[in-house]
């Protein structure tokens, strides 16, 4: 009987000593990312700063610029995404 309840407590302490320590730090935000930037136009093969981007100069059409002008400047997804939006919408209105 002694044997059996040795394996069973070894078991358990060695099943508890292979999991990961909990971790007390939390996550960093994910990026903004738009759901959709344009009815009927399907980026989900584009990066989420070209997806940004075309949210962003597609919103520009009917309002003001909107444009983050660092990433513009630096994050040429950004920048393509910005233009292509902000062209195909204005061909849509």
């Amino acid at each position: 009987m002694r044997i059996v309840l040795t394996l069973l407590v070894a078991g358990l302490v060695v099943a508890c000593a292979g999991q990961p320590p909990a971790t007390t730090t939390t996550p960093a935000p994910a990026p903004r990312v738009p759901t959709a930037a344009s009815p009927g136009i399907n980026l989900a093969g584009y990066s989420p700063a070209f997806r940004a981007g075309y949210a962003d100069g597609c919103g520009s059409v009917d309002s003001a610029r909107k444009r983050d002008e660092s990433r513009f400047k630096t994050d040429t997804d950004y920048a393509q995404g910005w233009r292509d939006g902000n062209d195909i919408c204005k061909r849509k209105k």
